[in-house]
């Protein structure tokens, strides 16, 4: 069976490539479950796929520096905008789906932690239409 250890994700936001300021980036999708159970289902429940929603869950170090992460992500909130994530930063490929599409923006935390924590966002950026996953 197969292995894979995380080690060179690939992030982008806006076409901004964020490799090195991401610990964490995690997207999942979902399909609502919609109860069409009726008395000819004898008992069981039955289900049907609904609407499709998505979530890129990130964790970045934060850095201040002009170019870098805030100046970046701070312009961008309230805005929708194209996402890419990867497993790999290597080239997309059977074994290194891209999936892609656009995110909201809808929050940042510039300024989190405790004393001695280093300087890390953490956010969450529900997606707004549909996710894509491409191997070419």
């Amino acid at each position: 069976m197969p292995k894979m250890v995380l080690l060179a994700q690939h992030l982008s936001i806006n076409g901004n490539v964020l490799n090195e300021h991401t610990k964490k980036a995690e997207l999942t999708v979902e399909v609502e479950d919609k109860d069409v159970t009726n008395y000819a289902s004898l008992g069981w429940k039955e289900v049907i796929g609904g609407l499709k929603s998505a979530e890129l869950s990130c964790e970045f170090l934060q850095d201040f520096a002009a170019t870098k992460l805030d100046s970046i992500m701070w312009p961008l909130l309230g805005t929708v905008v194209p996402f890419e994530v990867r497993a790999d930063q290597a080239a997309v490929g059977t074994s290194n789906p891209a999936y892609t599409g656009n995110i909201l923006i809808n929050g940042w935390a510039p300024i989190t932690g405790s004393v001695g924590d280093e300087a890390t966002v953490s956010q969450g950026f529900p997606t707004s239409g549909a996710v894509a996953r491409a191997t070419t």
